[in-house]
């Protein structure tokens, strides 16, 4: 059995044709398969359009939360109620090609690999400030983590049960999949393919939420930002050593020289500066601290066709 999670938020347009490719796909695989949408909060009429194919469809599964939640929530719930042998996540765009999905489960029923992960080769149609900050995040992380990303890394993979398995095993409230994915390990195989525009309606990742997400990434799989906070306070505590030293001689040996107070507003706005990097940096992780104590849930279910699935976790 196949089970194909699919996170959607305000995605009504592009449900339709979705559902009308993925169906085609896999029934030309020809096994038993399952389409987990999880309706994370739509304030369109997402859960409606999913609940009329619920209704045409038996294969059609709508789990449907009590507010947004993220999609990152939204593809833990997906894995948590997952029924199938293989596991896919694809977003509702059509931007993760459905016709990928014959030849990723052939490498995996060869054997040789637990995952078939998806990477982009080209960001055609995307915007160039974009393209260049999402390489450089990609450079940047793994550089400093132990979380293996592929540079134009997709959330569009198809695995083993047992790797799901260990996903959701891992409960943390501050999730980031891909760092997840490459944390974990196990045998992946990167399939390439040239970008796919949106099938219909727009994006929901406007520049500063990619932003957002890839600081919660470095912050989530790497202690190298703490790092360079203690680096900036060592070497700022030696610079004001040595400062200290200058100005002692210069009084016992030329007196009392008149101070500008242009140098000294510099130097108290710069080494205020780098106290308040250090204090937001060591904040960030504090307040990450503080989310996993609360444990809280993940997601919670509202609607739901299904009466067996995990409604809160």
């Amino acid at each position: 059995m196949i089970s194909i999670i699919v996170p959607c938020y305000n995605e009504q347009e592009a449900i339709p044709f979705f559902h009308k490719e993925i169906t085609l796909v896999l029934k030309e695989i020809g096994e038993d398969y399952e389409l987990l949408f999880v309706n994370d909060g739509s304030k369109d009429d997402t859960l409606k359009e999913l609940k009329a194919l619920s209704e045409k469809d038996s294969h059609v599964i709508y789990l449907s939360f009590s507010r947004n939640f993220g999609k990152e929530a939204a593809m833990y719930a997906g894995f948590c109620n997952a029924k199938g042998d293989y596991v896919a996540v694809m977003d509702a765009d059509l931007q993760d090609p459905p016709a990928l999905l014959p030849e990723m489960l052939r490498l995996l029923r060869s054997g040789e690999y637990d995952s078939v992960a998806t990477r982009r080769v080209s960001r055609e149609g995307e915007p160039a400030v974009r393209s260049w900050f999402a390489r450089r995040f990609y450079s940047i992380i793994n550089k400093i983590s132990e979380a293996d990303i592929v540079d134009g890394a997709r959330d569009f993979r198809l695995m083993k049960k047992s790797m799901v398995d260990a996903i959701v095993a891992m409960g943390e409230y501050n999730r980031f999949s891909k760092g997840l994915f490459g944390w974990i390990g196990f045998r992946t195989y990167w399939m390439p393919y040239e970008n796919v525009e949106r099938v219909a309606g727009e994006t929901k990742w406007s520049f500063w939420k990619l932003f957002k997400y890839a600081i919660d990434g470095i912050i989530n799989f790497s202690h190298v930002p703490l790092s360079i906070a203690s680096w900036f306070g060592t070497t700022m505590t030696f610079f004001s050593f040595l400062a200290l030293a200058v100005i002692i001689i210069r009084r016992l040996i030329f007196g009392d020289p008149v101070a500008g107070w242009a140098s000294i507003v510099c130097v108290v706005i710069f080494i205020g500066g780098i106290q308040l990097l250090c204090l937001g940096i060591m904040g960030q992780y504090i307040s990450k601290t503080y989310l996993e104590t609360k444990h809280r849930p993940h997601f919670i279910i509202a609607e739901t066709n299904d009466e067996s699935v995990i409604r809160l976790k």
